[in-house]
């Protein structure tokens, strides 16, 4: 099997192509430097010609606030991307699998979304990546749509890397406590996409990490298992506005991943030790 991962220079595109080497598995990570995935010309040329099996679409335009004012590039991205590379896809009969987000829900409420309830973003994220859903789903029957939430992972910015450095100059953290989700580490996550790639079970899944917390208890952990002093202060996301929305819940149901036969990942605690872990072996290594 050969299979396309779009978006290698981010967080999961990078974890994803370092499972598929573990496993073996004949693989092309690539980014924006191999082609554009908005323009669908070059897409459809760069994909027909390596001719892969399957296509994992990572790429996406995920700065939440900065969507907000760069609407058309964002939709270009996460709605127009989706549409060209699922387009490739179908002509050469690849399996297409996109990566999508919790976003795509209104976060009302305190259950779980389960991956057939009705939508409703609230950002331009989401209503673009909603988009980008919408496209691969109308491209063909052969996909998998998998939402995702909270991610972070060895290559790029993400929470914990950012709580850790304000750590080294900061005794206080103001953290909000009232959004509800799960952190998700993009290897455990590269495990499960790469055992759901080799199948035909399609659909829409949600995939995260087992239990859940708000950013303040996420942060409170980084806190802890980095042997870090700061101290954090819960606060309520009315304290901390953002220019874009953000669902205040962010539960998901995976009970569909359990139905079809699939490993459910290990709890985020377990994840953020593994981790941080990884951060400090590196660290000693560099």
């Amino acid at each position: 099997m050969k299979i396309l991962v779009t978006g290698v220079k981010g967080q999961l595109g990078y974890d994803l192509c370092r499972v598929l080497a573990d496993r073996k598995i004949d693989h092309l990570g690539v980014d924006i430097d191999d082609f554009d995935i908005t323009d669908r010309k070059a897409s459809v040329k760069f994909i027909t010609g390596y001719r892969p099996d399957a296509i994992i679409h990572c790429s996406a335009f995920t700065a939440v606030d900065k969507a907000e004012d760069e609407v058309d590039l964002c939709t270009r991205v996460n709605a127009e991307g989706p549409a060209n590379i699922a387009a490739a896809a179908s002509a050469i009969n690849a399996k297409m699998m996109y990566i999508s987000t919790d976003y795509v829900f209104p976060g009302t409420g305190d259950v779980a979304y389960r991956p057939e309830d009705p939508t409703g973003p609230l950002s331009v994220y989401g209503k673009t990546k909603l988009l980008g859903e919408e496209a691969v789903r109308k491209a063909s029957d052969r996909h998998f749509i998998v939402r995702i939430s909270w991610v972070f992972g060895k290559n790029g910015n993400n929470f914990v890397k950012t709580m850790l450095r304000l750590a080294e100059t900061k005794t206080d953290l103001n953290v909000v406590c009232d959004q509800i989700g799960s952190p998700t580490y993009t290897y455990d996550l590269s495990l499960l996409l790469c055992d759901m790639i080799v199948t035909d079970r399609f659909g829409t899944y949600h995939a995260t990490n087992e239990g859940l917390c708000s950013w303040a208890e996420f942060a409170e952990e980084i806190m802890r298992l980095g042997k870090k002093s700061t101290k954090i202060h819960p606060i309520p996301s009315s304290q901390y506005p953002t220019r874009a929305v953000r669902p205040l819940n962010s539960r998901m149901d995976k009970e569909k991943l359990t139905q079809n036969g699939f490993c459910r990942l290990p709890d985020w605690k377990d994840a953020l030790a593994r981790y941080i872990k990884e951060l400090d072996d590196n660290k000693s290594e560099g």
